[in-house]
């Protein structure tokens, strides 16, 4: 079986007001969407402790900083345009 990807997404206090709630609604729909949630296992964590560098979210244990929607769906695209180069 092949691993999933971890992606977890900080929904500490500070990351939460800076955005990452909407930041969940996007990774949820850019999943579905693509047809990706059977590859991912996408969870929220509490705090980083990186409060002054949020909004948060780590895939497969690397972390990126100072997230928006635009950086959130770079990533995932590039994350996935590399698994997937047929989307």
């Amino acid at each position: 079986m092949e691993q999933k990807v971890d992606i977890q997404i900080c929904l500490g206090s500070s990351c939460f007001s800076r955005g990452n709630k909407l930041l969940v609604k996007v990774i949820e729909q850019y999943l579905n969407e693509n047809n990706l949630r059977h590859l991912v296992h996408f969870h929220g964590a509490h705090c980083f402790s990186s409060c002054d560098k949020g909004p948060l979210m780590h895939i497969n244990g690397k972390e990126y900083q100072e997230l928006d929607e635009e950086k959130v769906l770079a990533v995932l695209n590039e994350l996935f345009g590399q698994t997937f180069p047929n989307m």
